[in-house]
């Protein structure tokens, strides 16, 4: 009973951020850097980068592509594992 145990979807989100799956899209962590409180910045003048600023922290550039470079991902998932520092 207690094995089956169900994981919320942010849970899920989080523990693929943290592997760096190669499968996470740009939405994936869209929702990710909103929910830790980052406020995105969309695109003008013809750019597919987005931006993601937090008080205190160094801001996240993102490209809206499939798939996700390793890079970006790290980037994400450094940014997750500082705010399960702080809750």
């Amino acid at each position: 009973m207690w094995g089956d145990i169900v994981l919320s979807q942010w849970d899920k989100l989080v523990a693929e951020i943290l592997k760096q799956s190669p499968n996470l899209r740009f939405e994936d962590l869209y929702k990710a850097l909103v929910k830790i409180g980052y406020a995105p910045e969309q695109p003008c003048g013809g750019s597919s980068h987005y931006t993601f600023r937090k008080d205190g922290c160094m801001p996240i550039t993102l490209p809206k592509h499939t798939p996700m470079k390793k890079a970006y991902i790290n980037l994400v998932a450094d940014a997750v594992r500082a705010y399960l520092q702080e809750v």
